[in-house]
């Protein structure tokens, strides 16, 4: 369905999808790990599941994950330590203004790797959520730049079999996030060779970024190692179902994709709230790849041409070919 690329969702996809109002969720998802396995194993084409240290990965159970993912025939894609729903991470986790802080920040990622490692899954997710600020006068940017580096070099080093990635986002839980861009990624991962770059699709949308160029301009500098996709208004993180909003933006992602030779994992990072969940992602998978099938449609030395006049017109007039409208 999706060829040469693993196909993925982070395990709440198949959850009951809680939010701040309704603190149960809204239904229709597995209570347990066993439930939503099953029923991400609904999906057509799904390979591996996402999943967060300590949610659903621990000391006790990693063995115990192992065998429930090998039973189904599922990859564990990626592994994301808890760096924001604790309170002891308040005011930051690796940019934290405390030492010890920090330091347990760099543990809480260490540990995930060696879990990682254990379970065959080569990369984790920094997303440092509470790394940030809320008020002027409230954050020493250099320093927290410097130590958030340190830190990512650090957990680089730990361990070889696995790779350090960094998701960036503009905002949530913080009012701003230090790391807010793909170009915030670009500079602070940069020399750290061992360190890459997740991009979310709708944390570059929500960031006022053309999703493609941050694609690309990842890819450019050997950052771009994993992608979430889903899709919002661009004003809120809304995780909704990819394709729900942005057609063109995704259209010009899968070009750009191709074109950068991109092989990693396409993995849904939506939270169907009151959508039924299998198929939710259905319809991801389908749309995601129904625009890589419009891409080829139209031909990838065509588009390049479109692109090197730089015509709107024309540009338009290939959309409309590529959707077959």
């Amino acid at each position: 369905m999706l060829a040469g690329h693993y196909f993925g969702a982070c395990l709440p996809t198949f959850a009951s999808c809680a939010d701040r109002y309704c603190l149960g969720g809204y239904g229709g998802g597995g209570k347990t790990m066993e439930e939503m396995l099953d029923l991400a194993k609904q999906v057509e084409g799904l390979d591996g599941l996402e999943l967060v240290g300590n949610w659903h990965v621990n000391d006790q159970n990693v063995h115990q994950v192992a065998g429930l993912f090998k039973a189904r025939g599922l990859k564990i894609c990626m592994l994301v330590p808890d760096l924001w729903t604790q309170a002891k991470w308040g005011r930051g986790s690796i940019a934290a203004p405390d030492q010890a802080t920090r330091r347990a920040g760099i543990a809480e990622i260490k540990k995930v790797m060696d879990w990682a490692a254990e379970l065959g899954c080569p990369v984790i997710d920094v997303w440092p959520g509470q790394d940030g600020f809320d008020y002027c006068f409230q954050a020493d940017y250099l320093e927290a730049d410097k130590w958030m580096r340190d830190a990512l070099a650090d957990c680089a080093a730990h361990n070889p079999k696995v790779r350090v990635l960094v998701e960036y986002k503009l905002k949530e839980p913080r009012t701003h996030c230090f790391v807010n861009s793909a170009a915030r990624v670009l500079l602070l991962t940069a020399g750290l060779k061992e360190v890459g770059g997740l991009l979310d699709v709708g944390h570059s949308l929500a960031a006022g970024e053309n999703v493609a160029e941050a694609a690309a301009l990842l890819a450019k500098y050997g950052k771009l190692d994993y992608l979430h996709f889903n899709d919002n208004y661009r004003s809120w993180d809304d995780d909704m179902m990819v394709g729900a909003v942005h057609l063109v933006e995704y259209l010009e992602l899968a070009y750009w994709l191709r074109r950068v030779d991109y092989k990693g994992w396409l993995t849904l990072d939506i939270f169907p709230y009151r959508e039924k969940k299998v198929e939710a992602a259905r319809e991801c998978r389908d749309w995601l790849a129904g625009f890589f099938k419009a891409v080829d449609r139209v031909g990838m030395e065509t588009i390049a041409g479109v692109i090197a006049r730089g015509d709107a017109t024309e540009a338009s007039a290939m959309v409309r070919k590529a959707l077959n409208m």
